[in-house]
């Protein structure tokens, strides 16, 4: 397939958009960004510390990850899963915390279920999370054009692809779900420009190595510092903009049901295709048979003749998309990252009650 996508930046969220240019620019003095999310913080009063470099210890963790990732490259990729899923178990047993929270969360999330189908979901989720990032290390190697056939399937994506490559922008949504990263790999080796912004990881070493990889397919990530004009250019182009959007939004977020929960989420998606009459794709990649085997599929188009005539169509359309993640998610729970924080914020109305 050698159909060639234009304009795409792959961001997380963005809390807030003036529209006006100069406005943006000046909005957006000081973001702290990540391959996952973008915040807006005021520069007022704030100053960051910086870490003391280490190059010595930052040098022997490279090191370390340098050696796993040459043993993750020796098996074929469904024995490299396999292995990652044993990890993924040990992971599941040490980390107590993290599978406390995950257990709790899909404890509030399918009520009906019992402590058996619960632990074995929660135990599931954290292998998926080792998967992907075995995958991470040999996904560049696998998925090319002469062979991503053998290790990726598209299910209802017709009508996405169709909006695409009409050139007239579109926002795609995701979660932590799966393999989120096998959507980027796919989408550069089709010829499509993808942009990823993303803050450098602390340790240089790690950060540039692991830079190549997701690269090498033709993925550009851009570093935090500088981005905004080029955020902007291609926003204005009528870009294909995607977003992870699970994501804890904090007391200002919108608060919308995610599992029967209000769960505070991002404004930015919204105030995006608001602004500039975008539809919306919520999509996904699930992994199939604990394989190196992939599913991409949409599960909802939101376009915008949809929201123009409700009443609070920001509120709307957030609440829209968030149950069509909700809706993949339930086609099988065990690939969603449950440990996540995902309803740490609550509504005032909750917090007043809380508070008496």
């Amino acid at each position: 397939m050698q159909t060639i996508f234009k304009n795409h930046i792959y961001v997380g969220m963005i809390p807030f958009l003036p529209q006006d240019r100069n406005a943006l620019t000046h909005s957006l003095i000081d973001i702290d960004f990540s391959s996952d999310t973008i915040f807006y913080m005021p520069n007022k009063n704030r100053v960051k510390k910086k870490k003391k470099p280490h190059p010595i210890v930052d040098y022997f963790f490279y090191l370390l990850m340098r050696i796993a990732a040459i043993f993750v490259q020796i098996p074929g990729p469904d024995t490299s899963v396999r292995i990652a899923r044993k990890l993924g178990s040990l992971l599941y047993l040490i980390y107590h915390r993290g599978r406390r929270r995950a257990i709790e969360n899909l404890r509030l999330s399918f009520p009906d279920k019992n402590s058996h189908w619960l632990e074995h979901t929660a135990k599931r989720s954290f292998e998926h999370i080792t998967m992907l990032a075995f995958d991470v290390l040999r996904t560049s190697r696998l998925i090319r054009p002469s062979t991503w056939h053998r290790y990726i399937e598209f299910g209802n994506m017709s009508e996405p692809l169709r909006l695409i490559l009409q050139g007239r922008g579109v926002i795609m949504v995701t979660g932590h779900y799966g393999n989120f990263e096998i959507l980027g790999y796919a989408m550069a080796t089709f010829g499509l420009e993808s942009y990823s912004i993303a803050r450098p990881i602390d340790n240089p070493y790690i950060n540039d190595y692991l830079l190549g990889v997701r690269q090498k397919n033709g993925q550009t990530i851009i570093d935090k510092k500088g981005a905004t004009d080029m955020m902007l250019d291609i926003l204005e182009s009528g870009a294909t903009l995607s977003f992870i959007a699970d994501q804890n939004a904090g007391r200002k977020g919108v608060f919308v049901d995610f599992f029967g929960r209000k769960a505070s989420t991002y404004k930015s998606i919204g105030l995006l295709a608001m602004e500039y009459n975008l539809p919306i794709v919520v999509g996904y990649c699930r992994r199939l048979n604990d394989r190196y085997q992939f599913r991409i599929g949409m599960t909802r188009i939101i376009k915008p003749s949809d929201w123009h005539d409700k009443p609070d169509p920001l509120k709307w359309i957030t609440a829209e998309y968030t149950t069509a993640i909700e809706q993949f998610v339930r086609e099988d729970p065990e690939q969603y990252w449950w440990l996540h924080r995902r309803w740490k914020s609550r509504p005032r109305e909750e917090r007043k009650t809380a508070n008496g």
